[in-house]
């Protein structure tokens, strides 16, 4: 082929790719800045997700499209009790949950989509009646089964106790919850935070205590910074719990450099210095290293407590989709 050639044909195939790619970034409706971005090198390892409270901040006319805009699959949903809300949102129809029916339209509806609910999110409280928590549970439980949600995320926090007389009862209740689980592959992923089970002392021996592997841990990256651990010692953390991961919450904080490897004061300015995964402290691209040491298989979840802040729809959505892009780069490993 002569050198003329080559240079047509080269630039042939250029036009045709060009055209390709615009063509399908506006027929899906996006934007000139989303049709012509930079494609993933590489599939990240583990399935994108978010909390289901974001969805509905970017301007979508349901959760579907939402999903499909910022480029995850998954997403973490809250169950209340009884399942009055839920953060499945849709122009045409209401998904309702509290009954057998209703949760089997979701299932039908997620198939079609090709998208997966990755984790139920519970507002326990351990301390209180048992017994209702239990029920509570047993819905939960029950709609997990049939949606196939692998991971249910617990609260094991108490209200007034002190930590010291709140473990032998959350011990007793988490045991509990776990006999729900026999015959079935659903685990619980007790979240970190708060005063509690940001502290590896109370988090070991209720582990110990409990006794199961159906229990193990939501990990968010941001709470153990914002209880006070300095910044360099959360890595090891991060390590020392890595293999009881079941789910995750990832979200950062950018201190002042004087105060990120200082103990801090449990929760200290969290409102002025939380910050987006991609301009924070905590090293993303260290801690994918770690859960892939650790052979973590469930999803890399999305939480954004600050985005709420901007004022229109087209801000948040770059927000989030900027962020769930660097967590796909960080975590193609």
């Amino acid at each position: 082929m002569k050198k003329n050639d080559c240079f047509l044909s080269s630039r042939r195939s250029f036009l045709k790719s060009a055209v390709v790619a615009s063509a399908a970034g506006f027929t899906l409706g996006l934007g000139a800045t989303e049709a012509w971005a930079a494609p993933r090198a590489k599939k990240p390892r583990w399935e994108l997700s978010c909390r289901d409270n974001l969805l509905a901040m970017i301007g979508a006319k349901n959760c579907w499209e939402a999903m499909d805009r910022l480029g995850i699959t998954g997403v973490e949903a809250a169950s209340a009790r009884g399942f009055q809300t839920n953060g499945f949102f849709h122009d045409e129809k209401k998904y309702d949950l509290t009954n057998d029916a209703g949760i089997k339209e979701l299932k039908k509806d997620l198939k079609k989509e090709k998208k997966n609910i990755t984790a139920f999110l519970m507002g326990n409280k351990l301390e209180g009646d048992l017994v209702e928590e239990l029920k509570y549970a047993e819905i939960v439980v029950n709609a997990a089964e049939i949606l196939k949600v692998p991971a249910i995320r617990i609260d094991v926090y108490p209200s007034k106790m002190s930590k010291e007389d709140f473990l032998p009862v959350a011990i007793n209740a988490c045991k509990k919850l776990c006999d729900l689980l026999k015959g079935t592959k659903i685990r619980y992923a007790i979240e970190n935070h708060g005063s509690v089970t940001n502290d590896p002392w109370f988090l070991d021996r209720l582990f110990d205590g409990v006794g199961s592997d159906k229990l193990g841990l939501t990990l968010d990256t941001a709470n153990f910074y914002w209880y006070g651990h300095p910044l360099d010692d959360l890595y090891d953390i991060f390590e020392r719990y890595a293999g009881k991961a079941y789910h995750t919450h990832c979200k950062s904080i950018k201190y002042p450099e004087d105060k990120r490897n200082s103990k801090r004061e449990m929760g200290w300015e969290y409102g002025k210095y939380a910050s987006p995964i991609d301009e924070g402290d905590i090293d993303f691209e260290r801690f994918a290293q770690i859960m892939k040491a650790a052979k973590y298989k469930a999803d890399m979840c999305l939480e954004n407590e600050i985005v709420s802040r901007l004022k229109t729809p087209e801000e948040r959505f770059g927000q989030l989709k900027r962020e769930i892009d660097y967590l796909a780069r960080v975590t193609a490993i």
